[in-house]
C-alpha cells in the first residue's frame, strides 16, 4: 500500500522527522485557507498522485499570493496528472497539499527498503539527491552509498557518520541526521515498511535537515497491525479491476496483452504467464484464484477478465489437489453462463478427477477448448486471440 506525500509526512512527524508545515486540500478554497493560516508570503501546491515526477509533469508550483494559490489548486484538482512514472491516462488528482517554502541549501536523496539477499533494512543515500536521482543510479552509481542494519544490532552511530560523510555533513548536522535515521529505522520497523524515500532531504540554507518530499510503501500482509494506515488507502490511485479483485480475494495485477490468464496458484501462474510468451503471445494479466478456489470466485474471476476490453481470449489452468477437476469444470460451466462470455476459453486441467472435468467441459456446449498440456493450451489461447 501507497501513502500520499501529505500522509507520508504526518507518519514522519509523529517520529521526529523533521517536515515542512502544510495542510492537505480538497478544493480551492480550502487551499487558500490552508495558505492562510500558514503564513508567509509564498507557499508550495502539491499534487497528491501515488507517482513520483510530479514537478516535471507540472505537479508542483510555487504561488506567490493567496489568489495564485486558490487558482493553482484548482487547475490541478479533478485533473489526471501524466507522469513517467504513470499509464498515458495519468492519475487523479483528488487532494492538494499546501506547503510552507523552504530556502534550500543543498539536496541529498535519502532511503530505506529491505534487502531481501541479506534480510536487512538497507540504507540508501546520496549527496546528488532532487528530481534526477534515476540518472543518479544510472550513469554515477559510485555517488550512492549504501549501509545495512543488522536486525539484532539496529542502526549503530558508525553508519550515521558513514551516510554524514557520504553527504558532506558537518559534526552538527550529522547529529541531526542520527536523530532523523533512528527515526526512519524506527517507523520502518513497526510500522512494516517495505520502502522509505525521502527525496529531497535538504540542507536549508541555515543548516537544518529537512524532508522535503516524502514517499512511503508499506506492506500490504502486515496491513491487519495497522488499522490506522489501511484506512487512509486511496483506492481511485489503484486499478479499478485490482480493488474488485480485493474485494474478493483474488490476486489481480493488469498487463499489456490479450490473452487472460486465470490459474490457481502463484508460481503456476507465473509458469503459465511465461509459456503464453515463450509461445509468442503476451499475457493480459496476472490471475491467481487460489488453491480452494469456488464458482463464486471463478465468476468473479471471468467478470474481472471480460471488463477488460483487450482481451481477446482466455487461458484458464487449474490444478485440482485440494479441489476436484471435475468440480472445478462445474464452477467454470456456470460462471461463463452467468457471466455471459463471448470470447474463446481454453481450459487445461490436471489432478484429481481431471477426466471427468474435462468430459464435463466438452459437453457443455459451449466455447470451451479442453486441452490436455499447457503448452498447447497456451499455443491455441495465442490463435484464438489473432
Amino acid at each position: 500500500m501507497n501513502l500520499h506525500e501529505y500522509q507520508a509526512k504526518a507518519l514522519l512527524r509523529d517520529y521526529g522527522v523533521p517536515v515542512p508545515d502544510g495542510s492537505p486540500a480538497n478544493s480551492a478554497a480550502a487551499a487558500r485557507e490552508a495558505a492562510e493560516s500558514l503564513g508567509g508570503e509564498s507557499w508550495m501546491v502539491k499534487a497528491q498522485v501515488h507517482a513520483g515526477g510530479r514537478g516535471k509533469a507540472g505537479g508542483v508550483k510555487r504561488a506567490s499570493s493567496l489568489e495564485q494559490v486558490g487558482e493553482l489548486a484548482e487547475t490541478m484538482l479533478g485533473t489526471r496528472l501524466v507522469t513517467k512514472q504513470t499509464t498515458a491516462d495519468g492519475q487523479p488528482v483528488n487532494t492538494v497539499l499546501v506547503e510552507a517554502t523552504t530556502e534550500i541549501g543543498d539536496e541529498f536523496y535519502l532511503s530505506m527498503l529491505v534487502d531481501r539477499g541479506r534480510r536487512q533494512v538497507a540504507i540508501m543515500a546520496s549527496a546528488a539527491g532532487g528530481m534526477n536521482i534515476e540518472e543518479v543510479a544510472a550513469k554515477d552509481p559510485e555517488k550512492i552509498v549504501m549501509e545495512y542494519i543488522d536486525p539484532a544490532a539496529g542502526l549503530q552511530s558508525y553508519q550515521v557518520r558513514r551516510v554524514g560523510f557520504a553527504l558532506g555533513l558537518d559534526s552538527g548536522q550529522i547529529k541531526q541526521l542520527g536523530s532523523v535515521l533512528g527515526g526512519l529505522f524506527k517507523m520502518f520497523m513497526q510500522k512494516d515498511l517495505s520502502l522509505l524515500e525521502l527525496n529531497p532531504l535538504v540542507r536549508t540554507q541555515v543548516g537544518d535537515l529537512l524532508a522535503l518530499d516524502a514517499k512511503i510503501n508499506i506492506d500490504d500482509n502486515a496491513l491487519y497491525r495497522h488499522p490506522d494506515i489501511a484506512s487512509q488507502n486511496d483506492t481511485s490511485q489503484e486499478d479499478e479491476k485490482e480493488v474488485r479483485a480485493k474485494q474478493f480475494d483474488l490476486n489481480y495485477i493488469t498487463l499489456d496483452g490479450n490473452i487472460a490468464c486465470m490459474v490457481n496458484g502463484a508460481g503456476l501462474a507465473m509458469g503459465t504467464m511465461d509459456l503464453i510468451k515463450l509461445a509468442g503471445g503476451e499475457p493480459a494479466n496476472f490471475l491467481d484464484v487460489g488453491g480452494g478456489t469456488d464458482a463464486e470466485k471463478v465468476a468473479e474471476a471471468f467478470k474481472l477478465i471480460v471488463s477488460d476490453e483487450n482481451v481477446k481470449a482466455i487461458l484458464v489452468n487449474i490444478f485440482g489437489g485440494i479441489v476436484r477437476c471435475d468440480l472445478i469444470a462445474e464452477g467454470i460451466i456456470r460462471a461463463i453462463k452467468e457471466v455471459g462470455v463471448s470470447i474463446p476459453v481454453v481450459v487445461r486441467l490436471e489432478g484429481t478427477n481431471v477426466e471427468k472435468g474435462r468430459e464435463l467441459l466438452d459437453e457443455s456446449g459451449l466455447d470451451v477448448i479442453s486441452a490436455e498440456s499447457l503448452s498447447k493450451a497456451a499455443e491455441k489461447a495465442i490463435k484464438l486471440a489473432g
